[in-house]
């Protein structure tokens, strides 16, 4: 029991951190953050950041990395008879929101937070950590879809790549929605999109 409080209270640690570390990004821009304010932010030492991330960088990829993370968890623990894509989307609508910055992804975004989003999803630095993060959030996914399935092979690949493309196509689309939407209404959209086949739109 111990140690599971003591592993609990280390991922509160990593979440608080990476919280704060997007937060300040977007209120005060990418450059003008430093790990010292992101440690301060999060009420921790900056000896206590550095065990848990290398930069900023990877303090903000890891948002990404833990909710995905529990979206594989939750696909994993839904009922063993449910359809594949049923799962899937249950997994996603439980665990995809964006946290109190996003209304839990159920209204539009406030202008000046996506203002500083879109400002800090192009900065040059972030894009590594990114790219790592989507891989390694891949991965995770195809896992947990080969365990569902009992498939090995490309397919469960295939659709952890075709769940990936669906999320980049939904956040971009959310960053430069005119008017703002939620991106509860996005992910619906694109995964109805998706169950159906792809068809053209008429």
């Amino acid at each position: 029991m111990a140690e599971g409080l003591r592993e609990r209270k280390k991922q509160e640690t990593r979440i608080a951190l990476s919280w704060a570390a997007v937060r300040l990004a977007v209120e005060r821009g990418y450059g003008a953050v430093r790990i010292e304010d992101i440690a301060a932010e999060a009420g921790v030492s900056l000896r206590t950041f550095r065990n848990y991330f290398d930069s900023k960088a990877d303090a903000i990829a890891a948002r990404e990395v833990e909710r995905s993370l529990k979206i594989a968890e939750e696909l994993r623990a839904r009922p063993a008879d449910e359809p594949l894509w049923v799962a899937i989307r249950a997994a996603i609508e439980a665990h995809f929101a964006l946290g109190e910055e996003g209304h839990g992804g159920r209204r539009p975004p406030d202008e000046q937070w996506l203002k500083g989003i879109r400002l800090m999803m192009t900065e040059p630095a972030l894009q590594g950590a990114i790219m790592l993060a989507y891989a390694r959030v891949g991965e995770e996914m195809a896992a947990a879809i080969a365990e569902r399935t009992g498939i090995t092979g490309m397919y469960p690949r295939l659709v952890a790549d075709v769940i990936g493309a669906a999320r980049g196509v939904v956040m971009a689309e959310w960053m430069r929605a005119d008017p703002p939407r939620s991106i509860a209404d996005l992910l619906a959209e694109a995964l109805d999109q998706i169950e159906a086949g792809l068809p053209v739109p008429e």
